[in-house]
């Protein structure tokens, strides 16, 4: 699978003073559908962690295009853009109820052994699937 979306609701506490979503929230939307996309991948995050791996984000892009409000309710298209090495990369697209795009954006993750935190290659679990 390339790629997978993940349904979301603006909540409340995720918005600013001018009524709009604050930009901090939108790395933690990106989380939430990464994370999705291991699981459809019958990946669970936990599992990796399991074998001493973590993903910490090196590198994140954001282009704002249009703004979300409190009660939108949107989609969080994500995919992996490359095979991965010693780090993954995803793209994310966001849409809002219309279908306009809203958001754009990028991340980079390491993966890094849990005790060292030095760098690793990635994990068969996740190469073997590209």
């Amino acid at each position: 699978m390339n790629y997978t979306t993940q349904e979301i609701k603006v909540r409340y506490y995720e918005t600013d003073q001018m009524g709009i979503v604050h930009h901090s929230n939108y790395l933690k939307f990106f989380e939430l559908a990464r994370i999705e996309w291991l699981e459809k991948l019958n990946i669970p995050y936990h599992e990796i962690e399991k074998n001493k791996i973590i993903l910490p984000v090196v590198n994140c892009e954001l282009k704002f295009l249009k703004p979300l409000v409190f009660g939108d309710t949107f989609k969080v298209k994500v995919q992996c853009t490359k095979k991965p090495t010693s780090s993954i990369e995803f793209s994310y697209e966001i849409f809002n109820n219309s279908g306009e795009k809203t958001t754009e954006g990028k991340t980079l993750l390491a993966f890094l052994n849990s005790d060292s935190m030095k760098p690793i290659r990635c994990p068969e679990m996740i190469s073997k699937l590209f």
